[in-house]
């Protein structure tokens, strides 16, 4: 797949995203919060979250039946343009603007290591690949964390309907473990 047909691809799939009703969206978030009971977890285990951009399904209903589950959640910051770090969120603590749109914990919250990573996405398909935004700020940051010997849980959310035809990986791209959609849990076979 050339570059310029997965750029075609991510701008449709974010156009039919970009298209959804309000309340379906609204529906969507509560759908998948519905659906953490299926994903393993174990106590204190550390998730990073994500704060909402643009039309991204909202992850925080997740993120909070998670925590009542006894996560730790961290959220992404992106530092010197290139670079996520992830900052433990903290109840009641401020969030500050973190780049790119997003906010999150300032520079004084604590860095973690995610055990799982909640991934925003432009599209997915059958396979696992995911389509990010194309800057790969995931892909850096989860390939510091498997070079330091540690390997997250990779796993999707998106609206059923941004699951597209198969996307071509690239050498640098990360496959997700799941998907949760409003739809459910969908697991890919793991990949090494």
């Amino acid at each position: 797949m050339k570059q310029s047909d997965k750029s075609q691809l991510r701008a449709e799939a974010l156009e039919k995203r970009d298209g959804l009703d309000p309340v379906f969206r609204i529906e969507c978030a509560s759908a998948i919060a519905a659906h953490a009971g299926g994903i393993d977890l174990n106590h204190g285990e550390i998730v990073a979250g994500y704060m909402p951009i643009r039309s991204e399904i909202d992850p925080r209903p997740l993120m909070h039946a998670l925590m009542a589950r006894g996560a730790r959640l961290c959220l992404p910051a992106v530092i010197d343009r290139t670079t996520i770090v992830f900052r433990e969120m903290i109840k009641g603590e401020p969030l500050i603007e973190t780049g790119f749109g997003t906010v999150g914990p300032g520079p004084d919250a604590s860095e973690l290591k995610p055990d799982t990573i909640l991934m925003p996405l432009a599209g997915f398909d059958a396979a696992g690949n995911r389509l990010g935004y194309g800057a790969g700020h995931y892909d850096r940051a989860i390939a510091r964390l498997r070079k330091a010997g540690l390997s997250p849980r990779l796993i999707g959310l998106a609206f059923a309907g941004q699951e597209c035809g198969a996307i071509e990986a690239e050498g640098h791209d990360v496959p997700l473990d799941l998907v949760v959609t409003e739809n459910g849990l969908r697991g890919f076979d793991s990949h090494a």
